[in-house]
């Protein structure tokens, strides 16, 4: 059995599921169906620590749980030591073919285990300090000889930068930069450059001139600034990052000529990493199978297709998950259970009235509102896990756990309105009435 999480843990995750979004920690504690996906998940995290680069894409339907997925892949790499950055593909906010927009979300939403959000700032001081230990570790220098310290951390640099120097000169000035401008307690000239690594678009001028950089990180230059991050990651102790796209099937809802150019950037992203420019690089998509197979998808792109192609004529139970594609399976009844029940046991955990929780909120009760819950979303389990969890907590253990006569097989009859309804489960959901069928007429 999974161990259940700490109380600040469990705090973090019902208050998540209540509000009826996927937790950013401490998946582990209630992810169901995933564990055949484990041996080759973790194979390919360890051919990233050592240097390697590895691509997986991730298929489901609407509410398979490809969020949650990816927030359980992106924990699962956190704990081997590795940074993670999840995107959400927008037409406008984080357009996939822009992607020095793509970098500048990556730098923004950077996390480690010890910084779970914003880790560029302490990825930078830790690689510095890191690069220091080195030198001092050597024993020709004291730490009291700053000067000298300082001069043979610059020449370190220099050379843990020579790589990077050549295909990005400007990361390997701005980082020696923000470095000197750090030392010299330059806060405003170490705070610009560093926004400037980041690709922030409002730097101003002054700075960029102090820094002995210019212009704004284009496409190119988002690629050659993330081979320098990969550089000064793994010299900071994480041997690898995991960045995950998530949501690609938006792109079939943008412009023709933007889908193309978005579509061609995936291309080239997975072409590079083939290529071994990206060491310690792991680029997780997630989309729909639309997205896969479809016209207005990775379909309308043929090399882009036949990098995707994975075969999933035959039995599910039979998938690859070494395959490039990795194909999440739909939620039933017994899964979608299972998960009430381990969030009905994190509820009630070490609180002063689990009995009661466990007693009113049984197992058999359980199973009964799941299959409430999907049935008031026309029978579709599929769709019902974020509603079901969020009725389970919000609207029952709550309850049961602030009013002692609180039963929810008398007290409770669930309702489901349309504003608590994402787009996409509101279209799937059962009609109520012919009132509530519209006709094409």
């Amino acid at each position: 059995m999974t161990p259940l999480p700490s109380p600040q843990r469990r705090r973090e995750i019902i208050d998540a599921l209540r509000r009826g979004t996927v937790p950013q920690r401490g998946l582990d504690a209630f992810a169901v169906g995933i564990d055949g996906f484990v041996p080759a998940i973790d194979e390919g995290l360890d051919s990233v620590a050592g240097g390697a680069g590895q691509f997986k894409a991730v298929r489901g339907e609407y509410g398979s749980g490809k969020t949650f997925f990816s927030r359980w892949l992106a924990e699962h790499a956190k704990a081997r030591g590795l940074a993670t950055a999840e995107i959400q593909i927008s037409e406008t906010e984080t357009p996939l073919h822009k992607l020095e927009t793509v970098y500048r979300r990556l730098v923004e939403r950077l996390s480690t285990a010890d910084t779970p959000d914003g880790a560029f700032r302490s990825v930078l001081e830790r690689w510095t300090y890191t690069l220091e230990e080195e030198v001092l570790a050597v024993g020709d220098v004291r730490e009291a000889e700053t000067d000298e310290l300082a001069r043979r951390v610059d020449a370190l640099m220099e050379q843990r930068l020579a790589e990077v120097s050549k295909s990005a000169p400007a990361f390997a000035t701005a980082v020696r930069a923000q470095r000197a401008a750090a030392m010299a307690g330059d806060r405003a000239l170490a705070e610009g450059t560093l926004a400037w690594l980041g690709a922030q678009p409002t730097v101003p001028a002054a700075i960029k001139r102090a820094a002995g950089v210019k212009g704004e990180i284009d496409n190119d230059g988002a690629l050659a600034f993330l081979r320098g991050l990969l550089t000064i990651l793994r010299d900071a102790g994480h041997p690898g990052l995991l960045v995950i796209l998530d949501e690609i099937e938006t792109l079939q809802r943008v412009r023709s000529d933007v889908r193309e150019k978005a579509l061609n950037a995936l291309r080239q992203l997975i072409d590079e990493i083939d290529g071994g420019r990206f060491p310690g690089l792991y680029l997780v998509i997630t989309g729909t199978p639309a997205f896969y197979d479809g016209s207005q998808g990775a379909q309308r792109l043929a090399p882009l297709a036949q990098r995707l192609h994975t075969d999933f004529t035959g039995d599910p139970r039979f998938d690859n998950p070494r395959a490039v594609q990795l194909r999440l399976p739909a939620f039933n009844r017994e899964r979608l259970v299972q998960v009430g029940t381990r969030v009905r046991d994190i509820y009630a955990d070490g609180g002063a009235n689990s009995a009661r929780i466990h007693a009113k909120v049984d197992d058999a009760y359980v199973e009964t509102l799941a299959a409430a819950v999907a049935g008031e979303l026309g029978g579709d389990v599929g769709i019902a896990p974020r509603v079901f969890l969020k009725k389970l907590v919000g609207d029952v253990l709550d309850r049961v756990d602030q009013f002692d006569d609180f039963d929810p097989r008398q007290h409770y009859a669930l309702t489901i309105n349309a504003t608590e309804l994402t787009a996409e489960e509101h279209e799937r959901r059962a009609a109520a009435s012919v009132d509530d069928i519209d006709l094409d007429l």
